[in-house]
């Protein structure tokens, strides 16, 4: 016999569901007959398979000892680069500085080594990431970044806080503010750009319109010039997304005449290679938790605000160094 008692990340789910995941050794047929039998019990009565689970169940397990061994596991993660930038960490979240050319999550070209897959393997070696404890939740990213722009993106290091973060990111409470460098000098130098962004999905590409049509969605990007370089005919700016959408700083700029410095798929490649750059020239420096009395947990985050002071093209631009 074997007892477990449901922690924070285990609970909010279904008997059979952490059953599954604690015991995988366990075939399925002998689960159902095991619940019914009374082997396995909550809180030391009977349950159903659909019973839910709380923070504090205990849940005996009257079976085997053959199903409780599980087999050694290697976690891809582990070959992960131990190389990570963190601006801020508390016991519910992540802040990192992401890098250009670091992907967020695994694709089909890389899988193992990636921001979130360094993060678990942080965690892993720290002791807060036990898979073979936490059957219900792994540390994962509340917003992500484009491989080719880097910035700051949130990980959730448990399931509460995740929830919490996805439901604010939905209302806009967290407030990214983004640096850019582009062609020309946009007139007038601050300003807000409004249009209509239409996605093509098999492309990956986006186009701004000026008129609403089927499928469009309707995209704000307030801007503001920060310095001006007139030699290179070049401007830093800073930008605040008023809607968040697919590539929406790239694409709504390049719309204007104005694309980013680097940028391939939304830039002048002609203009791009006088310069010598193969990353764009975009990232998200800024974030502010504006949350609201529903933050629960995380209300201690509420109006903070964090910066990446050194970021890579900034210095450049300043010292006229591009």
């Amino acid at each position: 016999m074997k007892s477990f008692y449901i922690k924070q990340n285990d609970a909010n789910q279904r008997l059979d569901k952490f059953i599954r995941k604690s015991l995988p050794n366990l075939p399925q047929s002998l689960m159902y007959k095991y619940i019914r039998l009374k082997r396995i019990k909550v809180n030391g009565k009977r349950a159903e398979i659909s019973t839910m689970l709380k923070v504090g169940d205990k849940i005996d397990m009257y079976i085997n000892d053959e199903f409780f061994v599980k087999p050694e596991t290697r976690y891809d993660f582990t070959g992960a680069s131990k190389s990570l930038d963190i601006l801020y960490e508390d016991e519910n979240i992540m802040l990192l500085n992401k890098k250009a050319g670091l992907l967020c999550h695994p694709d089909d070209k890389e899988y193992i080594d990636t921001l979130i897959t360094r993060i678990k393997r942080y965690l892993y070696d720290k002791g807060e990431f036990r898979p073979d404890d936490e059957n219900s939740f792994t540390p994962a990213l509340v917003n992500r970044i484009d491989r080719n722009t880097g910035g700051i993106v949130i990980a959730a290091k448990n399931a509460d806080s995740l929830r919490i973060l996805n439901a604010q990111m939905k209302k806009r409470n967290l407030k990214k503010t983004y640096l850019c460098v582009v062609h020309g000098i946009p007139k007038p130098e601050s300003g807000l750009l409004e249009g209509y962004l239409v996605k093509d999905e098999k492309k990956n590409l986006v186009k701004v319109l000026k008129n609403p049509c089927e499928g469009a969605k309707e995209i704000r990007t307030k801007y503001k010039v920060l310095e001006k370089d007139l030699k290179n005919n070049l401007s830093l700016v800073e930008v605040d997304l008023l809607t968040g959408r697919t590539h929406q700083i790239r694409a709504h700029f390049a719309s204007i005449g104005h694309p980013l410095l680097g940028d391939g798929k939304y830039g002048t490649n002609k203009l791009n290679k006088e310069f010598g750059y193969k990353k764009q020239f975009l990232y998200s420096y800024k974030l502010v938790f504006a949350l609201d009395d529903e933050a629960e947990r995380l209300t201690y985050l509420k109006g903070r605000g964090f910066e990446v002071k050194d970021v890579w093209f900034r210095r450049e631009f300043e010292n006229g160094n591009l």
